[in-house]
């Protein structure tokens, strides 16, 4: 069974598609089959940043039936076990994926025969970001020191356990979940996943339960990236710390990765920092953080879109 790896963060130039980049490389040079998916759905270009020329078929193939199977999507990328799905020939609307296309793109992500699957997600809260972050029990939230990012990064686990919730109601009984979340609560109780939990417990104890054990199941992992020296190296534990006070969600620490001006030559020159800029401290903590990807705590991922 693939180990799949959704990436994502609640802010744009947090460097998700570096990191998807860099990590993938780290993982094919162990041997690891790894296939990258860029679902950054309507900006996709993780292309540029492993060397490959604009890819001639991608997800947006699949979609639209031009292949028969996601498979059928996959490029080669120059180095040895790594492979793309590309969204670069995405139209614009593609941001705006349907429900039922995206459910069938999670069980066809889930039939992939790779060892790792990368994801990387565009940023924000759409309901895409937030349904794709939870295709495997795994993902990786990618935030910067600044307060702007850590503050979207907060939001986008809330909207994340917020999704959740809802995926155990329909939609008349949300709505009256909504209401009685209310009632017990007061006015803006609705839009707190962890007052509308309290209210599911209080009402629905054994879907309150049930949905609680499926939370405690999910294995997230949050990177700050771009750390430079002045900050303080222990803000991203902090955060960890605040969001599972908040909201009851444990999120682990994974690691902080470097600020070096070198990535944004590489980037800009199209070549990979890891080959050009080995024995930099950045790319020192990149191959750490592939380490603790593929000897991951806990048991094996359990996919759970099959």
């Amino acid at each position: 069974m693939a180990q799949i790896w959704p990436i994502g963060g609640g802010k744009g130039g947090s460097g998700k598609s570096f990191l998807a980049s860099a990590l993938g490389r780290v993982l094919a040079s162990h041997g690891k089959k790894t296939l990258l998916i860029d679902l950054d759905l309507g900006a996709a270009n993780l292309h540029t940043m492993i060397e490959v020329p604009y890819p001639e078929k991608g997800f947006s193939d699949f979609l639209r039936k031009k292949i028969s199977s996601l498979q059928d999507a996959v490029v080669r990328t120059p180095m040895e076990n790594l492979f793309l799905i590309s969204g670069a020939n995405d139209n614009l609307d593609v941001a705006n994926l349907p429900y039922e296309q995206k459910l069938k793109t999670m069980r066809a992500i889930s039939r992939l025969d790779y060892d790792c699957i990368l994801i990387d997600l565009g940023a924000g809260t759409s309901f895409n970001t937030l349904d794709f972050f939870m295709i495997s029990q795994n993902g990786i939230f990618v935030a910067t020191p600044e307060p702007t990012s850590i503050e979207n990064i907060y939001r986008l686990v809330r909207a994340i356990y917020f999704r959740r919730i809802r995926h155990y109601y329909n939609a008349a009984e949300f709505k009256n979940l909504e209401e009685q979340s209310l009632l017990a609560f007061g006015s803006g109780a609705s839009s707190k996943p962890e007052l509308l939990m309290q209210t599911v417990k209080k009402i629905h104890p054994q879907k309150g339960f049930d949905l609680e054990r499926d939370l405690d199941s999910f294995k997230f992992n949050l990177v700050l990236n771009q750390v430079r020296k002045q900050d303080n190296a222990e803000i991203g534990r902090q955060i960890c710390r605040v969001i599972e006070r908040h909201l009851g969600f444990h999120i682990l620490f994974a690691g902080n990765v470097s600020y070096d001006d070198h990535v944004h030559d590489a980037i800009c020159q199209r070549v990979s920092f890891l080959d050009r800029y080995p024995y930099t401290r950045t790319a020192n903590d990149l191959r750490e953080l592939g380490k603790q990807m593929m000897y991951p705590a806990g048991e094996q991922l359990q996919i759970l879109y099959s």
